[in-house]
């Protein structure tokens, strides 16, 4: 086959592919893809700068209600899937000061300081990367209403943390 032929076929087979598929629209179904909904909202900007988990490489866009950034005193920032592997960085780096830690809250992702959120241990909802889950959110009635729907217990971040690290 002439080289210049095969190219020139390549293009226009290209060039109809690309004619023929429409982006997806928020909102509207996308086929191909069972039927999902493609999000109305861009990723949360540290998932955009830190795309997947630094220990198992899960898709921290995807996993934005359980994501976690350590920034550690030296500026070493961590980011992870979940507070299972917050649990594993910690391990790794047993006596490295941590600065500050933040996690998705589960009610709409946003970065909130795990300290000050009001955890779940446990439920009925699946977790993150571990076998009991743990829940952060912003505001104590959604942890209140989350525990009424799904159960579990509320705790704090050094209990959710320990429980994590227990579990590995």
């Amino acid at each position: 086959m002439n080289m210049r032929y095969f190219a020139s076929a390549m293009l226009v087979v290209a060039g109809v592919f690309l004619a023929s598929v429409r982006p997806a629209v928020a909102g509207q179904g996308h086929h191909g893809h069972g039927g999902a909904v493609e999000s109305s909202t861009a990723a949360p900007a540290d998932a955009v700068e830190y795309p997947d988990c630094a220990h198992c490489g899960m898709d921290r866009a995807k996993f934005a209600h359980s994501r976690m950034l350590i920034v550690y005193h030296d500026g070493e920032k961590v980011a992870t899937c979940s507070i299972r592997c917050v649990a594993l960085d910690l391990k790794d780096k047993k006596n490295k000061p941590v600065a500050s830690f933040q996690v998705g809250d589960l009610t709409n992702g946003t970065l909130i300081d795990a300290g000050k959120a009001h955890w779940v241990i446990g439920g009925a909802r699946r977790g993150v990367m571990t076998k009991t889950p743990k829940w952060a959110f912003a505001d104590k009635g959604a942890a209140e209403a989350f525990i009424a729907r799904h159960g579990g217990t509320s705790a704090t971040f050094a209990e959710a943390l320990k429980a994590a690290t227990d579990e590995l």
